[in-house]
């Protein structure tokens, strides 16, 4: 029997999964945080976005597995364009949420914020890439050496976006 993946609104509750997730060494290497500090003061803002109905939580049995969110511009002039970010449980990759996830999030972004660009950052070994890829985001640049990971390791950041 396939579990079946379910997509709602998040709500400022949800912040727990997403301090935990990030909190996982081997989710938190794929993005810029490096202490619970940091992670805390990321999520806040994150999670801050379920005020305008831009944050998605996916789950399985009821039990969350992953978050996308829209970060939604106040700037008129940059309505048109919005960048975002997902997580998915590393329990549940695989499984087709990340896939079902940036669908509905792809779908809100066109349809209730009239967004026309989405754009991500990625860095360079993350096997999220694939997925940007399959659903039709384009690669726009690189900047190499973003993430300082300690004396003299580097990773650089991949720019991708897609047209809505």
């Amino acid at each position: 029997m396939n579990d079946e993946i379910t997509i709602r609104l998040a709500t400022l509750d949800d912040e727990k999964y997403l301090i935990s997730w990030l909190l996982d060494a081997d989710v938190l290497r794929w993005f810029p945080m490096c202490n619970e500090r940091e992670v805390r003061d990321a999520t806040r803002i994150w999670i801050s976005y379920a005020k305008q109905e831009a944050v998605l939580l996916a789950e399985i049995n009821k039990k969350p597995c992953g978050i996308a969110n829209l970060y939604i511009q106040a700037s008129q002039k940059l309505k048109h364009q919005c960048l975002f970010a997902i997580i998915v449980d590393k329990q549940y990759r695989g499984k087709g949420v990340g896939t079902k996830l940036l669908l509905e999030l792809m779908k809100r972004a066109k349809e209730q914020f009239h967004i026309e660009l989405l754009h991500l950052e990625v860095y360079e070994g993350n096997p999220a890439m694939r997925l940007y890829e399959k659903l039709g985001f384009k690669h726009y640049g690189f900047h190499k050496n973003f993430l300082k990971e300690g004396p003299g390791q580097y990773r650089g950041k991949y720019f991708m976006q897609k047209a809505l």
